[in-house]
């Protein structure tokens, strides 16, 4: 398809000029181009590509959550393979590093630049997927006449931000379309498969990152994505997601100062952080790993099986222990 390039400036140049901006998001970034990177919608300028030292140092910034999205990238391979789309991984420049996708369609697609190396930054390629969802750090699509140079009006581009083991922005995942125009159910439907990726590469790398700490997950049902905190032996909190910090108001200077994770166990019941509910946690565990076995517990924590059969009592663990709990 040859698409309409007047009949498309125009349409951008009439946006830009309304009031669109407050209610559109693809208008506020057309309004950027224009106006704040000086962008020319016509404009058939050849895309920029890194040198091949370039593209090494940007590949290098990511390489260790590339390391910890190897799985979801070769099932997104698989998945791809068949269809005509791409995704593609880039950091915060822009640029791809990482490509998978149909191998027949490599040269097509390198016209295209979909491909490692080219900048996809918003303020060098104006409105598309990749640069305009690194600067709202957000989800979306843009479809087709969404994107703000004409050049790139034949694809349709579904993209999730990947956030790292800090919670800071670390890359976005795109998945392109460039085959005949789309229906909104596939389009759906690779928004959901970008989105869904990117909360497993997430996930992903921070397991990697904290791979010897304690893990736990915080429910949320309000939104699809990876809400993790890692604590260590003593309870302290070592680090969480991104959904995680927004959702218990975790920061980088409360985790220097040190956190409980008891502290922000706002979704579920917690009996308070005092010397018997430790103690009486100590006693469980020690029963549960000698399967209730009330002397050999007693040997574990190095008290008389007099002294653990007080504390059964105690805590009312009496039962838990004839139950072999």
């Amino acid at each position: 398809m040859i698409y309409d390039i007047d009949g498309h400036v125009q349409r951008v140049e009439t946006a830009v000029k309304s009031n669109g901006a407050a209610r559109s998001q693809v208008v506020a970034s057309w309004r950027r181009c224009m106006f704040g990177y000086g962008l020319d919608p016509s404009v058939k300028a050849p895309q920029r590509i890194l040198s091949a030292v370039e593209l090494r140092e940007s590949s290098q910034r990511l390489e260790p959550l590339l390391f910890a999205a190897a799985a979801t990238l070769e099932r997104l391979q698989v998945a791809l393979s068949r269809m005509s789309c791409c995704a593609l991984v880039a950091g915060l420049d822009g640029v791809p590093v990482h490509w998978c996708g149909k191998d027949a369609d490599v040269e097509h697609l390198r016209r295209f630049g979909l491909w490692p190396g080219v900048d996809w930054s918003e303020n060098n390629e104006g409105t598309n997927g990749i640069g305009t969802c690194l600067v709202e750090k957000r989800e979306l699509t843009i479809h087709r006449a969404d994107h703000f140079l004409a050049r790139n009006t034949e694809l349709s581009c579904t993209v999730a931000p990947i956030f790292d083991h800090q919670g800071e922005l670390a890359a976005a995942l795109d998945i392109t379309y460039y085959g005949d125009v789309a229906s909104e159910g596939l389009i759906g439907l690779l928004a959901f498969t970008a989105r869904e990726a990117a909360s497993q590469i997430e996930r992903a790398n921070f397991l990697h990152v904290f791979c010897d700490a304690r893990i736990i997950h915080v429910p949320d049902r309000t939104r699809a994505s990876v809400a993790l905190i890692a604590v260590d032996n003593d309870d302290i909190v070592l680090g969480a997601t991104r959904t995680a910090r927004l959702l218990l108001g975790i920061t980088d200077s409360s985790l220097r100062n040190g956190v409980p994770a008891m502290d922000l166990q706002k979704w579920t019941a917690c009996p308070g952080d005092t010397m018997a509910f430790a103690e009486r946690g100590t006693i469980r565990r020690a029963l549960a790993r000698t399967s209730g076995n009330v002397s050999a517990s007693a040997r574990a924590l190095d008290i008389s099986r007099a002294t653990m059969k007080r504390k059964l009592k105690k805590f009312n663990l009496c039962r838990r222990a004839e139950e072999g709990v």
